[in-house]
């Protein structure tokens, strides 16, 4: 099994880029995890509609060969960590090689993009940037994945 998440532009704050570098590096001992960059592809005066259709587009093409798609966004499904380790677990078992994990943008996900996920998450009811929210996911998959292998970092 393996996890991608693709971000939408460069992680701008360094205490936040380094904090994802840091997840990814340990979570990478655990499951392997790509974590492509994409171009911002819209003008600084288009409509919001307009950047998130852009965006859009951008992560359903990541998204397109993985065998399951997991949007992250306030309005989805709550899960506590170990929840979501059974969650792991049971998409390993199944044999889905791929795990994509959708971040918006600055504006939060295009309609298309939640329509088209197996799954959509909520890492809190509190708004993040878009930023903070690869940190917080990638923290939560590690987690997950100590505790699925009963490590002690969790407690």
């Amino acid at each position: 099994m393996k996890l991608l998440i693709p971000l939408v532009g460069k992680t701008r704050e360094p205490y936040l880029d380094a904090g994802i570098r840091d997840y990814a590096n340990r979570l990478g001992r655990f499951i392997p995890v790509a974590l492509p960059v994409l171009r911002e592809r819209h003008g600084r005066r288009d409509a919001d509609e307009v950047i998130k259709a852009a965006e859009a587009a951008q992560l359903l093409e990541q998204a397109a060969a993985a065998g399951l798609c997991v949007a992250l966004d306030p309005g989805g499904t709550s899960l506590d960590s170990e929840e979501l380790a059974v969650l792991l677990t049971r998409w390993e078992e199944r044999g889905i090689a791929t795990i994509c994990f959708l971040i918006g943008g600055h504006l939060g996900l295009h309609d298309s993009v939640l329509t088209r996920a197996d799954l959509v998450v909520s890492l809190s009811r509190l708004t993040f940037t878009h930023e903070m929210t690869r940190l917080i996911l990638l923290e939560q998959l590690y987690r997950a994945c100590t505790i699925r292998a009963g490590q002690k970092y969790h407690k």
